[in-house]
């Protein structure tokens, strides 16, 4: 009688076990090992036609990971670009889709430079740096002079959004000294500024538009108090 079952040796079957420590690195851990054995099969199989339809029977075995993106085009792309890379560009297949290379993988963005050019004074902001330096490149006029006041202006009206209390024209005018390099220069101007009462209450005014729009209105319930209620029947002292 022929054993249909073979019945396993307990110190074998301890002797096989796997451990994460031994196996090998999981390139894209979020589809298990087991399609990551699957791919290294695939890789190695000779006949060029059983391993392209490996390759397509893999890619919907990913798809039926996440059903209702399976027949989007852009993530089949996705699909395909995963399978090459857990394949450690190893796996020789035809793709309808440009094949990724492990050198644009291994590409580094570009340092992103930071935004605050001077951290000095930060409650002025960049906009007030690039006006500044547009100011220094104009000629000298009246359209030159025109500007120049309204960056003033600005400026006086960004350091009252930060120090509530007040600041006197001549700081303003030795900050914008400073910023433009020495070019703008209205220290010994007898230039005036908005006055600080009106550019506080402009503050406040702004502030308050900000936070009623971010924030949504609240109906009184005062007025359907008695809207949503039938009145109750009302007994009539006449009848009997």
């Amino acid at each position: 009688m022929n054993q249909k079952y073979i019945k396993e040796n307990a110190n074998d079957v301890v002797h096989h076990l796997e451990y994460n420590a031994e196996r090998s690195h999981l390139i894209i851990p979020e589809y298990g090992r087991h399609l990551q054995k699957l791919i290294d099969q695939a890789t190695v199989i000779e006949d060029a036609e059983t391993r392209n339809k490996a390759a397509k029977y893999i890619i919907q075995v990913m798809g039926s990971l996440n059903p209702h993106l399976r027949d989007v085009p852009d993530f089949q792309h996705k699909l395909w670009d995963q399978l090459f890379i857990m394949s450690d560009f190893k796996l020789d297949v035809q793709s309808p889709y440009p094949i990724p290379s492990r050198e644009v993988l291994q590409l580094k963005p570009d340092v992103l430079k930071y935004p605050q050019n001077f951290p000095k004074y930060r409650y002025y902001g960049n906009n007030i740096k690039y006006m500044i330096d547009v100011a220094n490149k104009w000629e000298e006029g009246e359209m030159k002079s025109a500007l120049v006041k309204v960056i003033a202006n600005h400026m006086k009206k960004s350091y009252l959004s930060w120090n509530k209390d007040t600041v006197k024209d001549d700081v303003i005018f030795e900050h914008l000294y400073e910023l433009s390099g020495g070019k703008l220069n209205l220290l010994q101007s007898s230039e005036e500024l908005i006055n600080t009462t009106d550019l506080l209450r402009t503050n406040k005014r702004m502030s308050n538009k900000t936070s009623s729009s971010g924030q949504p209105k609240i109906q009184s319930n005062k007025n359907n108090k008695g809207q949503g209620k039938q009145k109750p029947f009302q007994k009539n002292n006449n009848q009997k």
